[in-house]
């Protein structure tokens, strides 16, 4: 287990999208939700990264999604590593079996070292706080922060609602030509990494200057 202390924000940093992806961040909820098809796509995905030797970035916790997720991954012999702020780590119970435990001291800087680590990012179906790092990346990504693919699991239209005031803020011209939020939407499991894969092409991110003339 590792300390580490509060560092900068993540959104000082821009990041290509790497020509190879060898670990994905992974936001979902630490809760398993009422839909059993949460849970199985949680587990569905852990054994796809470790069956394509693709290490998991991942909260820290055991409970919900989060353990789920992980377990599926160690359990297929796949590398986990689980990044949590001391605080969570008697609420969200830290799993100490993965291979890389790391105690942060706040949620910025665990946030920061999940952007840093990861080559791709997946929302699976959580709460607010899965909300919120999702939302961030879509933000970092549509300011030309980084390029690393984004794919929304919507497993049983779990993320449709949100789709749909996405939809609506375009629609309002408060995502305007020029400011798409770059993203994948996959319905099933088996659909997130093929997705990734796919976006996964290097490319250098837009300039901040002509971002930032466009608001």
């Amino acid at each position: 287990m590792t300390m580490v202390p509060a560092g900068t924000p993540a959104n000082d940093t821009k990041s290509t999208t790497p020509a190879k992806i060898e670990s994905v961040c992974v936001y979902c909820g630490s809760g398993k939700g009422l839909n059993t098809s949460y849970a199985v796509a949680a587990r569905k995905l852990g054994k796809a990264l470790a069956d394509n030797n693709i290490r998991l970035i991942y909260g820290g916790g055991s409970l919900g999604l989060m353990g789920e997720v992980a377990r599926a991954s160690l359990g297929a012999g796949g590398k986990v590593t689980g990044i949590i702020p001391e605080f969570l780590g008697n609420r969200e119970l830290m799993l100490k079996d993965v291979d890389e435990l790391i105690v942060v001291e706040n949620m910025h800087t665990r946030k920061q070292l999940m952007f840093d680590r990861a080559d791709a990012f997946v929302a699976l179906p959580g709460g607010i706080g899965t909300l919120e790092e999702l939302v961030e990346q879509l933000t970092w990504s549509q300011l030309g922060r980084h390029a690393k693919p984004i794919v929304i699991a919507n497993i049983n239209g779990f993320w449709d609602q949100f789709l749909s005031l996405l939809a609506h803020m375009k629609q309002e011209t408060f995502i305007r030509d020029g400011l798409d939020v770059h993203f994948t939407v996959v319905d099933s499991a088996e659909a997130i990494l093929p997705a990734i894969l796919k976006a996964a092409v290097p490319e250098k991110p837009a300039a901040e200057e002509n971002v930032l003339r466009k608001f």
